[in-house]
């Protein structure tokens, strides 16, 4: 392993949908500096403190670079030979006892963002034959999943908002300042949203004054998991004063009228807290503005009726006829197509065909293929035929993650294998018996896979390594190796050449070519080999020749700061995936679940509910360990409105203890108004300090887990969403 010659080197940063381009700065072998790349195409310079810690991330000395293996409750280093032969000795013979419906595997949001594992997480989800796996998914974007998957056919069809050219930006659940955009790609989105005020308005719906609220014209505090019901009136208003312009190809308008008929603001006002009048005045305000979006994100996703508000946000664009049209909300054109947006094998696009099978012990029903992540712990934890005995993690912790992830930390210890790709000893891969670390994000490329399907501007980076990492497995091969450990090749023998020419030639055969043949252009496989098929095969690529000049992976590394194909541009009827080639409105599998929402209109209100939020210097639980991210103020603290403060006998800074139904925490308290009465914050990703890790930044502010408090069993009921915004607390 070498070190780079002292120079500057560009970079993309993989941490978030920004993307940002970067300058890295190298000096005595060693990341000296980063700044935002003025050249690159997307990003133009901007950076945000997360891009511009990523030095200290490749040089983290808690970082893992050697397997570890656990030996009489103590760790020590392996070589890879070493660790794939115990990794087989652990997994062979549990498969063999209760075969390989006893294992699981567990992916974290790092996926998405990844090279390697981006593109080969499909090998052993799809291969291995694990029946049922784990996800993030289901406590953060699977009632947008399900909603597109209904609507669109498509379940990672995602319209977004075209903050570049709109004029009224109406954001709900959302905080681009935090998040730098979800589910939304956009470069320097807060920019963005400046210049929106400067021509038009920008109006932010959500239950806490957030640093993205305070930047905009009017916040509107709303009542948690009331955003359905305000938008059902939005629409009835739409439909009442004759504001309908709907977007083209439309199947179920007059049986969107009919559902929104039943919901004027004068039926909704006292619930959502915002007034008859400013709902109306809303909803002329998107419809008489020439360019207008409505955006929501995971405050909308992970509440008690996601579904149902992640469908009402397409729904009142398309009503206002701000749909596939600039300024509205636009599907963006990747120049690269995802792996992960793939067809799912046996579902048609826009049927429910879901429930296909239900989990063993709460009997959860199957959503687009998966059931809610808190299921994983009594999988775990129940004895009886079909019990989890081995479990695979893949840059995750969901012990900080997940709803009930307490209760995940006291069963890990019952399962008989653990294996964890990772490359940190954190609270859930102490539980593990092996881990296997990847590479930092400059030991590896990098181009954008899934985050592509979200921008606003189609467009291509590829980066260099940075720095060598020798003759270290890439992730892409471990999760090779263990997709042949799980169909029964012992790891350290199992042919990865040959897996990974077969998920090639896969690949190539959905894009209508031969694979056997075009390998042959190639000198060796892995994602490089896989991200040169998306390309050529993308709108703007070759397609091997058929297309001279089109994009390929040579041409982009022959253009360091990328390539950009422009603005979305409208896509309809082509990206449909329906029967009917048409959007479909007013999906029957969405409508049935109103009753359930006008049955909460008529529940009593929780005096105190608690919804999360995030901060620009936090990436979920991750980024804890970097020091120049935890400088400042505690940032691990519960937001309480003075109202209820005093109501609950609470001064500023008390330490004070938050109960819900399934536990309790002790939080310092931030007195303020920037949020609404009933209403109180925590932040995610907290809750660390526990035995046996090494994060040793991360330990010394370990904060507190609010997953303590999230009931497992509360869900989304179309989706199976985990709900994490709007739970009934008590303060003390």
């Amino acid at each position: 392993m070498s070190s780079p010659e002292d120079g500057r080197y560009l970079h993309t940063c993989p941490l978030c949908e920004a993307m940002c381009g970067l300058q890295i700065r190298i000096q005595d072998g060693k990341v000296a500096g980063i700044r935002g790349n003025r050249d690159d195409v997307w990003s133009r310079g901007h950076i945000c403190p997360k891009g511009a810690s990523l030095g200290a991330l490749h040089e983290d000395p808690d970082r893992i670079r050697q397997p570890m293996v656990k030996v009489d409750g103590g760790w020590r280093e392996a070589s890879w030979d070493e660790a794939f032969r115990r990794c087989t000795e652990l997994l062979a013979p549990v498969i063999q006892k209760y075969g390989i419906g006893a294992v699981t595997a567990y992916t974290g949001n790092p996926l998405a963002h990844s090279f390697s594992l981006a593109r080969y997480a499909g090998v052993l989800l799809g291969m291995s034959g694990m029946p049922v796996t784990y996800s993030p998914g289901t406590v953060d974007q699977w009632p947008k999943n399900l909603s597109s998957h209904l609507m669109y056919g498509g379940w990672w069809t995602f319209p977004v908002p075209d903050v570049a050219r709109t004029d009224l930006l109406v954001i709900m659940g959302a905080n681009p300042a935090a998040s730098q955009g979800s589910l939304l790609a956009a470069p320097n989105v807060m920019g963005l949203i400046g210049a929106i005020r400067k021509r038009g308005k920008v109006i932010v719906i959500d239950p806490v004054r957030t640093q993205t609220a305070a930047h905009a014209d009017e916040w509107l505090p709303i009542v948690p998991g009331t955003d359905a019901a305000l938008l059902l009136a939005v629409a009835q208003t739409l439909f009442a004063e004759g504001l309908v312009k709907p977007a083209p190809h439309v199947e179920g308008l007059e049986t969107m009228r009919a559902v929104a008929a039943d919901w004027p603001p004068s039926r909704v006002s006292a619930v959502t807290g915002i007034g008859e009048d400013r709902i109306r005045n809303l909803a002329r305000e998107l419809a008489g503005t020439d360019r207008s979006v409505l955006y929501g994100r995971i405050g909308l996703c992970n509440q008690e009726f996601g579904s149902l508000a992640s469908w009402l946000v397409d729904v009142i664009n398309i009503l206002t006829g701000h749909f596939d049209t600039p300024g509205g909300a636009m599907f963006p054109r990747p120049a690269a197509w995802s792996i992960t947006t793939q067809p799912l094998p046996g579902l048609e696009g826009g049927v429910p065909e879901f429930g296909r099978w239900h989990t063993r012990v709460r009997g959860a029903k199957e959503v687009l293929g998966q059931v809610p992540v808190s299921c994983m712990v009594e999988e775990i934890a129940t004895p009886g035929e079909g019990q989890l005995k081995a479990l695979i993690t893949i840059a995750g912790n969901p012990v900080l993650s997940s709803p009930g992830g307490d209760q995940l930390d006291e069963a890990l210890p019952m399962l008989e294998a653990m294996i964890s790709v990772d490359n940190w000893l954190n609270e859930t891969t102490r539980h593990a018996d092996v881990i296997l670390p990847g590479l930092s994000p400059f030991e590896q490329p990098h181009h954008d896979d899934l985050v592509l399907q979200f921008a606003i501007r189609s467009f291509a980076n590829y980066s260099r390594p940075v720095f060598d990492p020798g003759d270290r497995p890439h992730e892409w091969e471990i999760l090779i190796r263990l997709t042949g450990l799980c169909t029964g090749t012992p790891a350290e023998e199992v042919d990865v050449a040959a897996i990974d020419d077969g998920f090639f030639d896969y690949l190539a055969f959905t894009q209508g070519l031969d694979g056997a043949a075009i390998r042959a252009l190639y000198p060796h496989g892995g994602p490089e080999r896989m991200l040169d098929l998306t390309l050529r095969t993308g709108p703007f690529g070759d397609r091997y020749g058929e297309n001279p000049g089109g994009l390929t992976l040579d041409l982009l590394k022959a253009n360091p700061n990328g390539i950009d194909f422009g603005p979305m541009v409208p896509q309809l009827p082509d990206i449909l995936g329906t029967p009917d080639k048409k959007i479909q409105l007013a999906p029957p599998y969405l409508i049935d679940d109103l009753a359930r929402l006008a049955a909460r209109m008529e529940r009593r209100a929780d005096p105190l509910v608690l919804v999360n939020r995030r901060h620009l210097r936090s990436n979920n639980s991750w980024l804890h360990n970097v020091p120049a991210l935890m400088k400042g103020k505690d940032r691990c603290t519960l937001l309480m409105h003075p109202e209820d403060a005093a109501r609950c006998r609470v001064d500023d800074s008390d330490i004070v203890t938050v109960k819900s139904e399934v536990g309790e925490i002790k939080v310092p308290v931030e007195v303020t108004d920037a949020i609404r009465p009933g209403v109180v914050s925590m932040p995610h990703g907290w809750g660390h300090g526990k035995p046996g890790t090494r994060m040793s930044v991360a330990n010394s502010s370990p904060g507190c887990n609010t997953n303590v408090l999230s009931p497992p069993e509360f869900v989304d009921e179309p989706s199976g969403n985990g709900v994490l915004n709007g739970i009934p607390v008590t303060v003390s």
